[in-house]
C-alpha cells in the first residue's frame, strides 16, 4: 500500500509540474504575442492567452499533496480574475468597435 501511495504522490507532482510549465509557457506565448502583433484583436486574445497561463499556474501552486486539500486561496484569485478578465475582454472589444467606427466617419 505505501509504495502505491508513494506512485501517487510522484503522478501529482509530475502533474503539478507539467501544469506549471505549460502556464508559463502559454504566458510566455501570449505576452510575445501582444507586444508583436499590430492588430488590436490579436493583442486582446494574446492578453487572454497570457491570463489563461496565470491562471494555470496558479492552480499548480494551490496543489499540497495527497493528504491535504489544496488551497482555496489561489482557487478564489482564479474566480475572480476569470471575471474581471471577461469583463476587460468585453471593454477591450466595445473600445475597439467604437475605434472601428470613429475611424470610418
Amino acid at each position: 500500500m505505501g509504495e502505491q501511495k508513494q506512485q501517487g504522490a510522484q503522478f501529482m507532482i509530475l502533474t503539478q509540474l507539467i501544469f506549471g510549465i505549460t502556464g508559463g509557457l502559454l504566458f510566455a506565448m501570449g505576452l510575445r504575442s501582444a507586444l508583436v502583433r499590430e492588430s488590436l484583436l490579436a493583442r486582446i486574445i494574446a492578453v487572454n492567452i497570457s491570463g489563461a497561463g496565470v491562471f494555470l499556474a496558479f492552480v499548480a501552486i494551490a496543489y499540497r499533496g495527497l493528504e491535504e486539500t489544496p488551497d482555496p486561496v489561489p482557487h478564489a484569485l482564479v474566480l475572480t480574475g476569470i471575471v474581471v478578465a471577461v469583463s476587460a475582454t468585453a471593454l477591450a472589444l466595445a473600445l475597439r468597435r467604437r475605434l472601428d467606427e470613429a475611424d470610418d466617419e
